[in-house]
Formats: C-alpha cells, sequence, structure tokens
C-alpha cells in the first residue's frame, strides 16, 4: 500500500481510525491521486498483511468496499487490479473526499461544476413553486448561520451545504433527491477548494440572497437564473 499524500488542496476528511477503514481510505487516495494508476496490481493478502502488520480480514474487507466504489477490480484466484477512471462512481461521497484530499484537476472541477450546472437551477425552479413556509425557514436560517461564521468555518460550509439539500428537498421529486448527498457534498469539497486553497475571498451572500429572494417570491425563472449565476461564479472562485 502507498501511504496518502500531504493533502495539497483543501482540508482532508478525517482519516478513519479503525483498521479497515484506514486501509480503505489510504488505499482510495491511492488510486484517485494518480499513485496507484489504473491497471496496478495490488499486493495479495498474503503480502499485504505480512508487510502491514494487519488482518487478511481487514485488508480483504477493504477492497471489497473499494470494488463497490467501482475503483477496483476483485476476482477470486487474480491479482486485484486498479480500474479505469471511467468505472468509478465519481459521486461516491468517500470519492469525492479522497479526490479533493490531493489536487483535483481542472477537468474534474470543471466536471463537479457541469453536474451543478445541469442540476441545481432547475431544482431551484421547481422548488420555487413546490417549497413550504417551513422549508423557506429553514433555509433562512441556513443564510443566517453562513453569514455569521463564513466559508472558511466548517459550521459555516455546513450551512451552505444545508441551504443547497434544502432546495433539492423542496422540489419534491424523490429521483432527484437520490443525488441530493452528492451535490451537497460537492458543495462542501469545491466550497472548500476555492477558500483554502485558492484563498478567494469574494463575499458568496449576495448571490445566495438572490436565490432565496426568488424562492421566497415563488418565482421559477428567477430562482433558475440565480442560481445559475451563483454557480458560474463558485466556478470562478474554485478556478482561479
Amino acid at each position: 500500500m502507498t501511504a496518502s499524500s500531504t493533502p495539497l488542496g483543501s482540508e482532508p476528511s478525517a482519516r478513519p481510525r479503525d483498521v479497515r477503514g484506514g486501509i480503505t481510505h489510504d488505499l482510495g487516495v491511492a488510486i484517485v491521486s494518480g499513485q496507484l494508476p489504473p491497471g496496478t496490481a495490488l499486493l495479495s493478502e498474503d503480502r499485504f498483511s505480512s508487510e502491514h502488520g494487519v488482518s487478511r480480514g481487514a485488508y480483504r474487507e477493504a477492497l471489497r468496499i473499494l470494488a463497490a466504489k467501482g475503483l477496483v477490480q476483485n476476482r477470486p484466484k487474480s491479482a486485484t487490479r486498479v480500474n479505469e477512471r471511467s468505472r468509478w462512481s465519481m459521486l461516491d461521497l468517500d470519492v469525492l473526499g479522497w479526490m479533493f484530499e490531493g489536487e483535483p484537476s481542472r477537468d474534474f472541477i470543471a466536471g463537479i461544476f457541469e453536474l451543478r450546472s445541469i442540476v441545481e437551477p432547475s431544482a431551484a425552479a421547481l422548488a420555487a413553486v413546490r417549497r413550504d413556509e417551513k422549508q423557506l425557514a429553514r433555509m433562512g436560517h441556513a443564510l443566517e448561520e453562513m453569514e455569521r461564521y463564513g466559508l472558511l468555518d466548517s459550521v459555516g460550509r455546513a450551512a451552505d451545504q444545508r441551504f443547497h439539500l434544502l432546495i433539492l428537498e423542496a422540489t419534491r421529486n424523490e429521483p432527484l433527491s437520490t443525488l441530493s448527498s452528492s451535490i451537497a457534498a460537492a458543495v462542501e469539497w469545491t466550497t472548500r477548494f476555492a477558500r483554502h486553497h485558492r484563498q478567494q475571498r469574494r463575499d458568496p451572500m449576495p448571490d445566495h440572497h438572490a436565490v432565496y429572494a426568488a424562492l421566497v417570491a415563488g418565482d421559477a425563472e428567477r430562482a433558475r437564473s440565480t442560481m445559475a449565476t451563483l454557480i458560474e461564479n463558485a466556478l470562478r472562485d474554485a478556478d482561479d
């Protein structure tokens, strides 16, 4: 196993303390960062256990988890190999986090924002006509916490995630809601990247308040356009 690299992007997610979780994390980071490129054969259970002083079972379970995320191909009686990127579950919450522990590529950042620009403006338009007063109140509270703590603070970023999650929830569209955790994670990691690595200090609150005002007004087209502007500006923050 190759040890995880020193983070170059935003602050890393916490490395799990349990043996299986630690192995999964370190191998995951090594794979998505390119330290273990596609086609690489991973160590056998016996060799890994001997070299790292861990149980074969913990390593076997870590490989099973990575296989479920599409990062490796785990075949009986054959070496486990790293899969091509096209097979990775890019929206898996762990995979997203591992991507941002290193220096994510411009293409990957652009892809994340393309996904957001496809999903979130349309979601905001739906939310504008389907939201209820309770959801609006919770969105307003999230904005207050963003103002109070800022996006350099984990509490402020959590409030930012919550705001975007509430918009997806307010669409009342179950298939769309299945993307909510991944969209929220994308918001979190791209915000960390822009604020910590790019040292971006632009105030994002006017964009968020514009979206909120459109939701309060029940104006679907204004909600769509203001959300599109919010995402465009966030991309510039991450790309500067």
